[in-house]
């Protein structure tokens, strides 16, 4: 089993490598030139308008892959989104220590730490949004060392990192308490990802384990917070269980609609059943910068709601949505059709099922259904 899990994790490592760009930025703040590594979304096609998510990683040298992997795994789903990742080497030529340099009496970033820090959270960022066009939701990772580094980009009034995925942290002085006491008092949405492994070193165990008590005391609406303490893993195995946990944690609101979701929370609604799909999507924009249209699927979980609660009513509302996302199908004239048919208007109904035959079919609606609906209307209204 584990040279099977080995020889998949080396396929998606030698697949994806093709597909990744090697770039250098000749850093301001380091005065050096860095190399990074840059993944761009399968659709991604330049001079497009479409923005997306940045992820960027340290320790790019060997989270890139991982993070691929799982990204375009849930992407083909469609359980997450298609995001640009940004892996900064660090291990190379050995910088990676250099990079985190911290003052031993203040916890603080010093030196080339300082200098990282603002090449990452200025240098870096800056340069991917102004070529690629990246959205203004952005996640930063790391793992041990780098893990504790990324917690600073907190210690900001208004942090440029929407999400952190801290994976087994090497914690500075005082991160314990410091991070809860920030996470408590920000001003916009933050994302944190905190994991441990049951194999990992004591003191760092103790440490995060710590953290997480006082990060579970925050009560504030702005933090979206989880915690795994993963079994049976080591420091290392830690990584590619934390990193699906994470990013299906950061995109749980970008998922389509569930048969949990749906009958769990949907269902059972006394009505406002298109103003749920609405605000789910008002949601992802808001907290995620991701816009898109209703997905096909879920304005079927909504319909499928609206009959079984006899709502008739909200298909006009869901028509309007419908027309919004896809107003060159027939989708808005279907619910049309489905709103009059509901109401006894069955010339209305007709007529709408009837315009629906001049559109383009989509899903499983076709012309000659429309068609078929139409004349089953017809024929009612002859009696």
């Amino acid at each position: 089993m584990k040279k099977s899990i080995f020889l998949f994790l080396v396929f998606i490592s030698f697949s994806l490598q093709s597909q990744t760009i090697t770039d250098t930025i000749s850093s301001a703040s380091l005065k050096e030139k860095r190399e990074i590594l840059i993944s761009l979304p399968e659709s991604y096609e330049p001079g497009s308008k479409r923005s997306y998510p940045m992820l960027v990683l340290l320790d790019g040298d060997y989270l890139l892959s991982p993070f691929q992997g799982a990204l375009r795994y849930g992407n083909y789903w469609d359980d997450l989104p298609e995001m640009i990742i940004v892996g900064i080497t660090q291990n190379k030529n050995g910088e990676r220590f250099d990079d985190c340099t911290t003052d031993n009496e203040t916890g603080l970033p010093e030196g080339k730490g300082e200098r990282f820090y603002e090449f990452v959270g200025g240098e870096v960022v800056n340069y991917i949004q102004s070529k690629y066009g990246a959205s203004t939701f952005k996640i930063i990772a790391g793992h041990d060392l780098t893990a504790g580094f990324i917690n600073y980009y907190l210690y900001k009034d208004n942090p440029i990192f929407n999400g952190y995925i801290v994976i087994s942290p090497e914690l500075s002085l005082g991160m314990e308490s410091s991070i809860p006491d920030r996470l408590n008092s920000m001003p916009k949405n933050i994302f944190y990802y905190l994991s441990l492994a049951d194999g990992d070193i004591k003191k760092m165990k103790e440490a995060t384990q710590l953290l997480h008590q006082n990060i579970s005391t925050v009560k504030s609406d702005n933090l979206y917070y989880k915690y795994d303490e993963i079994p049976n893993s080591s420091h290392y195995s830690l990584v590619l269980h934390s990193i699906p946990k994470a990013l299906y944690h950061f995109f749980a609101t970008y998922q389509p609609i569930s048969t949990t979701e749906y009958q769990d929370k949907i269902v059972k609604l006394p009505g406002g059943f298109v103003e749920y799909l609405k605000n789910k999507y008002e949601v992802l924009e808001k907290t995620l910068g991701i816009k898109l249209p209703v997905r096909l699927n879920d304005f079927r979980a909504i319909e499928s709601a609206i009959v079984k609660n006899k709502a008739f009513s909200e298909f006009e509302l869901l028509a309007q949505m419908a027309n919004k996302s896809y107003p060159r199908t027939m989708l808005g004239e279907y619910y049309m059709g489905r709103f009059y048919e509901a109401e006894g208007d069955f010339k209305r109904a007709a007529k709408s099922y009837q315009n629906a035959f001049t559109l383009e079919a989509i899903g499983e609606l076709t012309k000659d259904m429309m068609l078929e609906k139409a004349d089953e209307l017809r024929s009612k209204l002859k009696k």
